[in-house]
């Protein structure tokens, strides 16, 4: 208890959590678009259980990396040499989390792009996901992450509570997040490839990680954002857009009712 005390009088470390909580919740909007994106592809009644329990899983594992948080800091050391290049365990598991990411954006995107043939082919939209292979999917790329994430951390503070808090933060705003996004993304086609794209950025990244290049996050997400407001302002103009059309409609269907409404009135006298 003296111990808590003691930190929560220090400006240091609560400067510490903040950045931690700003690190934890950037990272996991990567996290979330790959879960929103999984996700939609399930049956409706099935996508809330699924997501509330991967993140919840999710929350479960990084809680108990963070109980290794020595070993994990280990992970950093060469572990062997090919060609005169060292790898450590921690560039193996992002090389692995990157391919994977690769094969799972693009194997996306050629589905999101063929989805309506199909559908129509088959008469009704194809389920070929299921909410198991959904949620283990949500941890293969979450162990990827939070390795990564864990590690950074452990350079930044060497207080376990602060990673603590700063890590149930994220996944409580993934929680609160991520049926909204979902929605977000059905109802707008174009930004599901938007943010396929942005995974394959994503790993991209950890793939050039892995291979001991550092690639300075600042840079990527400063792109992702720019993008990301472009698409906004598309979605807004699409939106006056539809709404000008339907007002045109209403008020052309309202003069028409209002012309039928005189002819029979003429009829009739």
């Amino acid at each position: 208890m003296e111990y808590l005390l003691t930190l929560a009088s220090d400006p240091a470390v609560w400067a510490a959590l903040v950045t931690l909580i700003v690190m934890e919740v950037v990272l996991g909007i990567d996290n979330l678009v790959f879960i929103s994106i999984l996700t939609n592809k399930l049956p409706p009644e099935q996508r809330a259980r699924t997501q509330r329990i991967g993140i919840m899983l999710a929350l479960v594992m990084r809680l108990g990396l963070l109980g290794t948080v020595a070993w994990i800091a280990q992970l950093t050391q060469p572990a062997f040499a090919v060609f005169g290049h060292a790898f450590s365990w921690r560039d193996l598991i992002l090389l692995a989390g990157g391919l994977f990411l690769v094969w799972k954006a693009t194997k996306e995107m050629h589905h999101h792009v063929n989805k309506d043939s199909e559908a129509s082919s088959h008469g009704s939209k194809v389920v070929t996901l299921t909410a198991a292979a959904a949620i283990g999917q949500i941890l293969v790329l979450d162990l990827v992450f939070s390795v990564d994430s864990i590690i950074t951390a452990v350079g930044m503070t060497e207080h376990l509570p602060v990673m603590f808090i700063a890590v149930i933060f994220a996944v409580a705003t993934m929680l609160f997040a991520a049926q909204p996004l979902s929605r977000f993304i059905e109802r707008n086609p174009t930004v599901v490839t938007l943010a396929l794209s942005f995974l394959l950025v994503i790993a991209m990244t950890l793939i050039a990680e892995g291979f001991g290049t550092h690639v300075p996050k600042g840079y990527i997400y400063a792109a992702m954002g720019f993008a990301g407001f472009v698409e906004g302002l598309n979605l807004l103009s699409r939106g006056l857009k539809k709404k000008r059309e339907q007002r045109v409609t209403d008020e052309t269907n309202a003069r028409m009712n209002v012309r039928q409404s005189t002819e029979t009135e003429g009829v009739r006298y």
